[in-house]
């Protein structure tokens, strides 16, 4: 081959120049159907995107004269129908599509296979996993690629927040084909090993092929099955993947895993501090009481000298008002003594004898002058009750010339009494008569 002079080479601009009019010449305006991917509205009001199938992609630009007129959501994973000229972009060389219509085709194939084993799964019970993760834990493995930004950013927040953790990275692809068995096998690996208890599976941001690794139904089985809790942090907030739904516990975003699985020691040595100013305070205020009871306590005590004074001056006080009473006491005893000494001088047998012998001598005389005295009282008592007897005795009045009549019933007092013929005894002032009763007379 005849080596080309320089004024037959072409340089790139050219090259992509002519390559972009060949396409666009050629092939014109076509109608081309795929699925939304990639989906970027940066603040120029332009729309970048990327449609694919399952076998191929392809860049799409819309730019914003044209995008005011979709009504499409344009929504990642949504199945869209575009108009659109094919061309290159010159700069970079990317064949691309340059969007003048599009129309809405149905949700794609990916995210409908996606909700239907989303549904099998939630009926099995793979996303039923509730256990709780240690705050913080002890040991933490981390299933992510080793050279991506995620685990950076975990590392980072984790170092910053709580550098105490013993953290394992165990590297595993996070996009492609082989991701989801990496990291079922890391899992497995983590359940042997024995020294974890915690795991986080992780990945940045990306679009849902990118991500898509991350709904593999075994993996989500893997992480539903495994003997340590698992927290799950893919993508970005609005992603949520299969492995989020079978986790113990998801993050929105790695760094935000990061900060869920362990405290900030800044919070924590804040908390100390506070918790120290309390006790400190505490303490204080406990020995201003100490110290105010021991000024009370020492305000009230007073020298042994001065208290054995004062215990001086009260036995001394004490001594005085003993002698004092005893002397009374001794006094007292006195005086009773004199008074017991006259009592019984008054009181002395020898006096009472004497006493009682006048008496009796007395009452001698009485007892010899008493029985004279007697007779005559009761001569002259008797004297007169005779006198009073005989004034009213029968026997006086028969005297003056009555008669008391018996019978043999006794003495007649009415005329009714006797019986004509009958013997009566008359009883007179001198002697007795007999009389018979010859009749009865009425008055």
């Amino acid at each position: 081959m005849t080596p080309a002079s320089k004024s037959d080479a072409l340089s790139v601009s050219d090259l992509n120049r002519r390559a972009r009019g060949a396409l666009e010449n050629t092939l014109g305006e076509v109608w081309v159907e795929g699925e939304l991917s990639r989906v970027s509205r940066p603040a120029s009001g332009h729309l970048y995107f990327t449609l694919k199938d399952d076998r191929a992609q392809v860049s799409c630009a819309l730019f914003r004269n044209r995008a005011r007129f979709v009504a499409a959501p344009m929504r990642e994973g949504d199945s869209v129908r575009i108009r659109a000229k094919v061309s290159i972009f010159e700069p970079r060389g990317d064949y691309q599509l340059i969007v003048e219509a599009v129309q809405e085709a149905g949700r794609g194939a990916l995210l409908a296979a996606l909700e239907r084993l989303k549904t099998k799964l939630e009926g099995e019970g793979v996303f039923n996993n509730a256990r709780e993760l240690p705050c913080p834990p002890q040991q933490l493995g981390i299933i992510t690629s080793a050279s991506g930004a995620a685990l950076q950013d975990v590392l980072a927040v984790l170092q910053a927040r709580w550098p105490l953790l013993e953290v394992s990275v165990l590297p595993v692809p996070v996009q492609g084909d082989q991701a989801a068995p990496a990291m079922i096998h890391a899992l497995e690996a983590a359940a042997r090993d024995g020294r974890f208890d915690a795991l986080l599976i992780t990945r940045g941001g990306g679009s849902l092929e990118d991500l898509w690794c991350f709904n593999d139904e075994r993996l989500a089985r893997a992480i539903q099955a495994s003997p340590i809790p698992v927290m799950s942090a893919v993508g970005h907030e609005i992603d949520t993947t299969l492995s989020d739904l079978a986790a113990d516990a998801r993050a929105p975003t790695p760094s935000a895993a990061a900060e869920r699985l362990v405290p900030d020691r800044r919070d924590i040595l804040e908390r100390l501090s506070t918790l120290t100013q309390r006790l400190t305070g505490a303490q204080q205020r406990q020995l201003d009481q100490w110290n105010q009871r021991l000024d009370h306590a020492a305000s009230r005590l007073r020298h042994p000298g001065e208290r054995l004074s004062t215990q001086r001056q009260r036995l001394d006080d004490l001594e005085a008002r003993l002698t004092r009473a005893m002397r009374y006491r001794l006094e007292q005893s006195r005086q009773r003594l004199t008074t017991d000494q006259a009592r019984l001088q008054q009181t002395s047998p020898e006096r009472a004898l004497r006493d009682h012998r006048v008496r009796l001598e007395a009452l001698e005389q009485r007892l010899m002058a008493a029985p004279e005295r007697r007779i005559n009282e009761q001569r002259q008592k008797l004297e007169g009750l005779m006198r009073e007897l005989n004034a009213v005795s029968p026997l006086a009045v028969l005297g003056r010339g009555y008669a008391i009549l018996e019978s043999s019933n006794g003495v007649v007092r009415r005329s009714q009494d006797t019986q004509p013929g009958e013997v009566l005894t008359a009883r007179l002032g001198e002697g007795r008569l007999k009389v018979e009763v010859k009749r009865r007379l009425k008055r």
